[in-house]
């Protein structure tokens, strides 16, 4: 079970899923299937957004997505932690537990009122309310689908 962000792509994939930070083949290159690059990829996709600092700040890294939601940036990690009377940074290594990254995504998904899209079966609006876009829509909902028919409710 992946509890903290995965952030070895291949150039194609950082081209496909960041195309506003790696604009160029020979840039994507750079940072491609190089585990030691992964702290450089999220300081450079995260960068002054989400409450993270700039680049060189390192809170794209530090604030990378953890738990079984993927929790991503300093807001999310300072809500969550206020929630639990924590700080943000303890939250980050409260995150890569089993017990935090449970315990995340059921606070992400109150917090953001997912059951109402969920119950629907509006898997692209909540997609988006989780991950601010599509990517990986058809993955999802093949599970989703697969899910109903495992519980019985398709």
């Amino acid at each position: 079970m992946i509890l903290t962000e995965n952030l070895n792509y291949k150039a194609a994939t950082l081209r496909k899923l960041f195309p506003k930070y790696f604009p160029t083949d020979a840039l994507a290159q750079e940072y491609a299937s190089k585990p030691n690059k992964q702290e450089a990829i999220a300081n450079r996709i995260y960068a002054s957004r989400m409450g993270n600092g700039p680049e060189e700040s390192g809170d794209g890294y530090k604030y990378r997505g953890r738990g079984l939601i993927q929790l991503t940036g300093r807001d999310n990690y300072a809500w969550f932690a206020a929630s639990l009377e924590i700080s943000p940074e303890e939250a980050t290594e409260y995150l890569g537990t089993f017990e935090g990254a449970a315990q995340s995504a059921c606070w992400f998904w109150e917090t953001n009122k997912l059951n109402q899209w969920a119950d629907k079966g509006d898997i692209v609006t909540l997609t988006k309310r989780i991950n601010g876009g599509t990517i990986g829509l058809d993955d999802r909902i093949k599970h989703y689908e697969h899910a109903l028919h495992v519980l019985g409710g398709h």
